[in-house]
């Protein structure tokens, strides 16, 4: 997924940075005249926390101490107090989401990649809401984490059709964060807890909520367990999700904020 976010004129400031193997972008949209150098000591705050995930969690990086754990060469007790309070979110979000999201059932050790960028991206979005500006989004590759809007509206993202990845399925209006999940970018990697073996039964699983750590948790775990996640995810609060089935079926959780000139999937399908 690759959201498009709307970009007006009053646009403040725009970082990328490269950081947990992929692109992140900072976006902050303002109407009240705050300066570009006033907005900065915000941004690098937001930078640091980036970079601080990307070399405590990093399974690229041999050495972080996520990597050194999943080793057996370092104890959770004994490591970053931040790497003990992630896990203990990652529990919640497997009870949360019937176990269909379960770091500890990957191979190679506790894995928490699923949870820790929008989890990341979240904690990045902190030190912005303080910068004065009336919204702004941190982008991990296409999750997003949000606050404020443009004026008196929320942001509007798209997210891409799974079936033509230049195109978008729909548009939704932004209040907090978004993850979609999926494997027509990335191939096959996502994982089913319960047999160990590669497995989607979604083209495209998205979910909004208040913190994008746990709603990219949800969507990963949407996109493996297909439909019976769908109702999970209606039953938590401030939560909502779409799904977009293999054979292009579209489902989605009644309090889903389509964009009001969105198509609601290919045929108007009704919600689940």
């Amino acid at each position: 997924m690759r959201p498009a976010a709307a970009r007006p004129a009053s646009r403040t400031y725009h970082h990328l940075e490269e950081v947990m193997g992929t692109v992140v972008t900072i976006d902050l949209f303002d109407e009240r005249g705050v300066s570009r150098g006033a907005v900065a000591p915000y941004v690098d705050e937001a930078r640091r926390r980036l970079h601080d995930a990307d070399e405590t969690f990093s399974l690229w990086k041999p050495l972080s101490p996520m990597s050194r754990i999943r080793r057996g060469e370092l104890a959770v007790a004994d490591g970053p107090a931040v790497i003990a309070e992630v896990l203990d979110r990652c529990a919640i979000a497997r009870e949360l989401s019937g176990g269909w999201f379960d770091p500890w059932a990957l191979g190679g050790g506790v894995d928490p990649t699923g949870f820790v960028k929008g989890w990341a991206a979240q904690r990045a979005l902190e030190p912005l809401r303080a910068s004065g500006v009336a919204g702004g989004m941190v982008n991990a590759a296409g999750d997003i984490a949000s606050f404020g809007g443009l004026g008196a509206a929320p942001f509007r993202v798209g997210i891409a059709d799974p079936f033509d990845p230049r195109t978008l399925a729909c548009i939704v209006e932004l209040r907090g964060a978004l993850a979609t999940s999926g494997t027509y970018e990335r191939g096959e990697h996502l994982v089913d807890p319960g047999t160990g073996e590669h497995a989607a039964r979604l083209a495209s699983a998205s979910v909004t909520g208040p913190d994008l750590g746990l709603a990219d948790a949800l969507a990963t775990a949407l996109a493996v367990g297909g439909s019976d996640v769908l109702a999970i995810v209606d039953q938590i609060h401030g939560y909502e999700a779409l799904a977009i089935g293999l054979d292009n079926r579209w489902e989605w959780t009644g309090g889903f904020e389509f964009a009001e000139d969105s198509a609601r999937g290919p045929a108007g399908a009704d919600p689940s």
